[in-house]
Order: C-alpha cells, then sequence, then structure tokens
C-alpha cells in the first residue's frame, strides 16, 4: 500500500491542504476584516451608529453562516465556475472556503473589538482622534490579542472545512481520506490523513496562541 505514489499522493495531499486553508483564510480576512468593523462602528453602540447597514451587514452573515458547508459547496458551483473555470479541485475549493469564512470571521472580529475597553475610545475622542484612527489606532491595536487568536481559530475551522471539500473532488487530504479510506476501504490511507489534518491543526493553534501569548500586554 505505501508505495512512493502513495506517499507523493498525501506529500501533495498536504500541500494542496495548505494551499486552501492559508488561501482562504487571507481572502476571508481581506473582506471578512473590514466587515466586522463596520458592523462594530455602526452598531447602536458604535462609532458611528447606522442600523440599516448594521441589519444589511447581520442579515448576510446570519444567513451565510446559517448555511451547512456541504451545502454551501454545491450552491455556489456555478459562481465557482464563472471565477475559475471549474468547480473541482483545490483552487475552485478556495471560492466556497472563502464564502464560508467571511462572515465568521467577521463575527470573531466584531467579538474581539467589543471587548475593548469603552475608556480608551473615550480617551482617544478626548485628543481629537477621528474614527479612522480609533478604528486603526486603537480598536484594532487593542484587540489584536484577541483578533490573532481569533485567526488561530478561523483557520482549524477553514482547515477542517476544506476537508469535507473532499466529498465533491476539492484536493487535498479529505479527498484522499474519501478516495481511499472511504470508497476503496484502505483505513491505514484514511487514518494517516486525520492523524495529519490533527497534526496540521495544532501547529496552527500553537503557534497562534504563541503569538496572541507574545501580543498580550497583560503579561
Amino acid at each position: 500500500m505505501w508505495t512512493p505514489e502513495v506517499i507523493w499522493m498525501i506529500v501533495k495531499g498536504i500541500g494542496e491542504t495548505l494551499y486552501m486553508t492559508l488561501v482562504s483564510t487571507l481572502l476571508g480576512y481581506l473582506f471578512g476584516l473590514p466587515m466586522g468593523v463596520l458592523l462594530v462602528v455602526s452598531d447602536k453602540d458604535g462609532l458611528s451608529p447606522n442600523p440599516v447597514l448594521y441589519k444589511i451587514l447581520d442579515v448576510i452573515a446570519n444567513i451565510v453562516r446559517s448555511v451547512p458547508f456541504l451545502i454551501l459547496l454545491i450552491v455556489v458551483i456555478p459562481f465557482t465556475r464563472l471565477l475559475v473555470g471549474r468547480s473541482t479541485g483545490s483552487t475552485a475549493t478556495i471560492v466556497p472556503l472563502t464564502i464560508a469564512a467571511i462572515p465568521f470571521i467577521a463575527r470573531m472580529v466584531e467579538s474581539s473589538i467589543k471587548e475593548v475597553d469603552p475608556g480608551v475610545i473615550e480617551a482617544a475622542r478626548s485628543m481629537g482622534a477621528g474614527n479612522f484612527r480609533i478604528v486603526t489606532k486603537v480598536l484594532l491595536v487593542e484587540a489584536r490579542t484577541s483578533l490573532i487568536t481569533g485567526m488561530t481559530i478561523a483557520i482549524g475551522t477553514i482547515l477542517g472545512y476544506s476537508a469535507m471539500a473532499g466529498t465533491i473532488g476539492g484536493g487535498g487530504l479529505g479527498d484522499i481520506a474519501i478516495r481511499y479510506g472511504y470508497y476503496r476501504y484502505e483505513s491505514g490511507i484514511m487514518i494517516v490523513t486525520v492523524v495529519l489534518l490533527v497534526l496540521l491543526v495544532q501547529l496552527f493553534q500553537t503557534v497562534g496562541m504563541h503569538m496572541a501569548s507574545r501580543l498580550d500586554k497583560r503579561k
């Protein structure tokens, strides 16, 4: 069973899993971070309350997060084909992964920023800081430890989603586990892919928590 071809397939699967996870996380934060900030700013107790904007963003986040990822994979197939020209493979899987990640990340960013002491915001206002400066120089800086912790959780969640994408040929370790562990009953390969997925999650968790600990001003 453990031929050079199988070993290379698993190594390639690790690379595809990391590719899907990291690119989807990056794109998720590219859109999810601003969305989370807007949710905080436009809230009724935010820097610039805007009930209409908050309600729109709130509904979008709730709707997307309510759709199970396996269903989302199928629903966005036409959109995925439009963007990348295909619906299977690691690059195609990045599209639904990013769509699922954006509202999840936005909610985590919103939660992290709302943990910032209101007194710090008032102090910045008293010194004449505008909303943009308060967001970039106060809120995001003060919430950085929580934001990194949230990013660690987000990466682990997205990695888990990437494994689910194996059910429709999404590539990576999940695809290997489905094709060999489920369809061909090769339990050895299934166990190895599961162990590798667990190790990857633990790696991201360890690195993320170490970074958060280093940036925690309370220590």
